[in-house]
């Protein structure tokens, strides 16, 4: 069956197979960044509805974990199957409540998508072991299990990828999931869950809570004792209360947290590529994703002729709403994203720097802000101290290798990192020395469901993707066997 934007518009909540509406029958409100326009009115959820959509999967857990692997691993094919039939259907619904180009919002459903085709493989991989015993009479085995109940919650920014890629690993190795959307982009998730329910995936497995007072549910989550681990993408300060308030039933957390990439070019770099990098990882998504380049450090012999290449095509990108084909960038979430983002660049004007494109919010409406570069940058501005989750290229000068890796170490956050150099040697020395969990070499898009993501230092801890990525959701069970 081929599903419609209007017949995967869910606005309900989703919990142990069926679609409810808030006890308080109340809803919030859903809008179109671009056009500021009402698109849907959501169950507005609090506490009650996250309890019973937590109990509905510790009820389920023992029947999904019991299921073999196979079984575990064909029901996430056929979701996936279903997510790539969908894919128009999908992006135009991520269009509509986030904002970005339909190009994009349809390579992040295929990039959800891989997350959940990954982890129907490495469903039937969670391997144990058989250990050397210290005497003859004893057998050491060690298996992994299932962590028990997943929460997780989710930014708006990739509304589809983030909970694909934390729910397909969780369900995988035998979790069930509970998940809190943001309230600015419930949509995209409610879409995957009803693709969940046509794909089979049993209820009380995947359960969807969306509600407007972020707190409420959050402390649900975190303080049930039912749910025993907790998967978090979103901002470090959020990131430290929700682990805070894991502490009192130690849960196992993951968390993805802020970032503030540095963009490294020197002086022996290929100028083509660097440019294509920066405007890769720069502007994708207006600039909002926690691997966006943040700080563009460019070395003195190459900084003029990087800048006014950036420049030349920054004056390219065609801004509007995403539903229109020829647009490159959409809005940002909202006016106070654009306000913010605005204030951060005003500060590093009032400090010196140049505004060489942009620099201002667009007359376009008050959630876009113009594709903005600003060069003449300092440590002393907020736009190398702080990340800026906009389309706004801050561009320093440096001298030498040492410089630069003290200036891109210079920070709290260790998500991502990039840099561009012929030198084979300066790609291992430098590659290295950054403290950095991601690290793009000549490469300006670095994440795929293969490779192992997630940050150091305040930008939080444990991995998504890869085949480190379903360590999260397991855990290590040690039996000793004796009289043999």
């Amino acid at each position: 069956m081929t599903l419609t934007p209007h017949s995967l518009t869910r606005t309900q909540a989703y919990i142990n197979g069926q679609w409810l509406d808030a006890q308080s029958g109340l809803k919030f409100n859903v809008s179109n960044p671009a056009s500021g326009e009402s698109i849907a009115q959501v169950a507005d959820c609090g506490a009650e509805e996250t309890r019973q959509a937590i109990e509905a999967a510790e009820a389920t857990l023992p029947v999904w974990r019991a299921k073999t692997a196979q079984e575990r691993s064909e029901l996430l094919r056929r979701w996936h199957g279903l997510v790539l039939q969908h894919k128009d259907a999908l992006a135009s619904i991520l269009t509509s409540e986030q904002g970005k180009p339909l190009s994009e919002a349809a390579g992040e459903i295929a990039y959800g998508g891989s997350y959940i085709q990954w982890f129907a493989e490495e469903a039937k991989r969670i391997y144990g072991d058989m250990i050397p015993p210290p005497a003859n009479d004893k057998r050491i085995v060690v298996i992994k299990q299932a962590v028990g109940v997943v929460a997780s919650i989710t930014p708006w920014n990739f509304p589809n990828a983030m909970l694909a890629r934390k729910a397909a690993p969780a369900l995988a190795a035998g979790c069930t999931f509970v998940a809190k959307p943001a309230h600015e982009t419930p949509l995209s998730a409610l879409a995957l869950a009803a693709l969940s329910e046509e794909a089979g995936i049993p209820p009380g497995v995947f359960n969807v809570v969306c509600g407007s007072n972020s707190a409420v549910i959050g402390q649900e989550l975190t303080k049930n004792p039912l749910v025993r681990k907790l998967t978090f993408t979103g901002s470090t300060a959020v990131g430290k209360l929700l682990q805070e308030q894991c502490t009192a039933t130690v849960k196992k957390t993951s968390m993805e947290l802020g970032g503030n990439a540095p963009f490294i070019v020197f002086d022996d770099a290929d100028l083509n590529a660097a440019i294509a990098g920066a405007m890769a990882s720069k502007y994708r998504n207006a600039g909002q994703t926690c691997i966006c380049a943040n700080r563009i450090l460019v070395q003195s012999g190459i900084h003029d002729r990087f800048v006014e290449r950036l420049h030349t095509e920054v004056s390219r990108l065609q801004m509007g709403a995403g539903t229109d084909p020829a647009v490159d960038m959409g809005p940002l979430i909202h006016k106070q994203a654009a306000k913010e983002v605005d204030a951060i660049v005003q500060d590093a004007l009032s400090l010196g720097a140049q505004a060489n494109a942009g620099g201002k919010v667009s007359e376009l409406g008050p959630c876009f802000y113009e594709p903005t570069i600003l060069s003449g940058c300092t440590p002393a501005m907020r736009c190398f101290r702080e990340e800026i989750f906009g389309p706004v290229a801050a561009v320093f000068k440096f001298d030498t290798e040492a410089e630069a890796i003290e200036l891109a170490n210079n920070t709290e956050y260790g998500l991502a990192a990039y840099f561009y150099t012929l030198d084979h040697s300066r790609i291992w020395r430098v590659g290295e020395a950054l403290e950095f969990g991601i690290v793009g070499i000549n490469e300006g898009l670095v994440s795929n469901a293969m490779a192992p993501f997630g940050g150091v230092k305040q930008s939080g801890h444990g991995r998504e993707g890869s085949r480190y990525g379903i360590d999260d959701y397991i855990e290590i069970k040690y039996m000793c066997m004796g009289g043999i």
